[in-house]
């Protein structure tokens, strides 16, 4: 496994918000057992100002240079946005978590949590890139990333890969669909996105979608 990150500072609203400050602009390549760091790169033609970001103007992300088992971070509207390109693996994993989610078809709260584009089996426009808000929907934590599959602690043996929030244990697949019996209500949000051309995409707008 690899990674890379970066962080900035956001206020504190209580003791389950301190893994808040670990989700701005920050890169995640997962990969084998081994693991190393390095640089992903991240480039936007696109950078609206802070006052804009907050009024919750659109970011444009280059995603030319994500590959396969990473995720890059952006923010919006002051929220941590997951843009994951899935591998085949974590793709075909989907197909076995539907029995054991709250919610596998999306259909709570549809137009807060998930556009129409993306209420289809992989949650997305195109099948291996998931764009969804790293915002646990219980108390507001952001999750961390789980996608080593198989038994470790706080997951199941049979564990298929996605995220797991930290503060109160709730876990979601790699659609970040929530598992049934947990503290989370929903599924992580689907933001509105489209895409401008096959590696850039805009958050924040969904009007070619």
């Amino acid at each position: 496994m690899t990674q890379s990150s970066q962080a900035s500072a956001v206020p504190a609203s209580g003791p389950v918000d301190t893994s808040k400050r670990n989700w701005i602009l920050t890169t995640a390549a997962v990969g084998g057992a081994g693991a190393a760091a390095v640089a992903v790169p991240f480039v936007s033609t696109f950078q609206p100002s802070e006052r804009a970001k907050a009024a919750g103007a659109a970011v444009e992300v280059d995603i030319s240079a994500l590959k396969p088992g990473e995720k890059l971070t952006v923010e919006w509207r002051g929220k941590p946005v997951w843009i994951i390109k899935r591998t085949p693996e974590q793709l075909e994993s989907l197909k076995k978590t539907e029995a054991q989610l709250a919610d596998p078809k999306s259909e709570r709260n549809p137009a807060e949590l998930t556009p129409a584009y993306a209420r289809n089996a992989n949650r997305s426009i195109k099948p291996e890139v998931l764009v969804a808000v790293g915002i646990c929907s219980h108390l507001g934590c952001s999750p961390i990333d789980k996608f080593q599959t198989g038994a470790q602690p706080s997951l199941p043996d049979d564990w298929g890969g996605g995220f797991l929030c930290p503060c109160h244990g709730s876990t979601f697949d790699m659609a970040g669909r929530v598992f049934k019996n947990k503290p989370a209500p929903d599924n992580l949000e689907v933001p509105p996105h489209m895409y401008l051309s096959d590696n850039k995409l805009v958050i924040g707008e969904d009007k070619k979608a």
